[in-house]
């Protein structure tokens, strides 16, 4: 089995456009070439197959578990399509491998790195609108806390955390970002970051807004960091006609696609 059948079938639902399979497969191949490009940090391996840390991967045979029995060889099938009609290519900018970061819904309009991770911002990693989203269920969300857990969680992060919910200002959002995003939120007396509110709160993505009443509602736009490939808007631009080329040429500015 071609290792990145294990990959797109683990990262990328099956019944998604064969386009934005395709795809998904040459931005697992460019992430794993980019890795190999850099120097691994594990020890034996170029790359490791957990999501949280590299990249997710799964066998047929749990892939298989995972399926309807009508729908497994159909899928895999597909899947083993998409990974082989794209063999050997990869993304590059000036010559190197991107580092092809990717997520599964931009909520309309994809993030810069550096308003995510800090740092500087990659050329090819630009802010860019992506339509058709919001038919998935991945477009939005909501997370429900009392006051008390919102409290708690953040003294989890934050002890000396003090809110005052009789007060208007006892949650503000104070600067958004270029794409929307919630850079700078004030809760209570923090002032923290959205990236920084997203894991406190177990919330999507970065992209959301706030209700307080007798509960706090986070209301949630978008699901995961926002940087690089839309995987719902792939498939969204696969579904008017669009190929893996153009797909990728719209979620990364000024690169080529090469074969390696």
């Amino acid at each position: 089995m071609n290792i990145y059948t294990g990959v797109v079938s683990a990262e990328m639902p099956a019944n998604f456009e064969i386009e934005a399979l395709k795809a998904q497969a040459v931005v697992a191949r460019t992430y794993t070439a980019y890795k190999m490009y850099k120097g691994s940090k594990h020890e034996n391996a170029d790359i490791c197959d957990d999501a949280a840390c590299c990249q997710a991967w799964i066998s047929k045979e749990e892939r298989f578990q995972r399926w309807n029995e009508q729908d497994r060889e159909n899928n895999w099938n597909k899947i083993t399509t998409a990974v082989d009609t794209t063999v050997g290519k990869i993304i590059t900018y000036d010559g190197a491998p991107i580092n092809a970061f990717f997520h599964s819904n931009s909520g309309g309009t994809t993030e810069t790195v550096s308003n995510v991770w800090g740092g500087t911002d990659y050329p090819y990693l630009q802010s860019v609108e992506t339509s058709g989203e919001e038919g998935y269920t991945q477009y939005s969300s909501s997370v429900t806390l009392t006051k008390e857990e919102v409290l708690q969680k953040m003294q989890a992060t934050y002890p000396d955390t003090v809110i005052d919910f009789n007060t208007e200002d006892a949650i503000q959002i104070l600067e958004y970002t270029d794409s929307g995003r919630i850079k700078t939120i004030k809760i209570g007396n923090k002032n923290i970051s959205g990236v920084e509110a997203r894991t406190i709160f177990g919330l999507r993505s970065a992209k959301f807004n706030v209700e307080v009443g007798e509960n706090v509602i986070f209301n949630v736009v978008g699901y995961g960091h926002g940087v690089g490939l839309s995987q719902t808007g792939a498939d969204a631009m696969a579904k008017t006609g669009a190929n893996f080329e153009q797909i990728i040429n719209h979620y990364y500015t000024d690169i080529k696609i090469e074969n390696i």
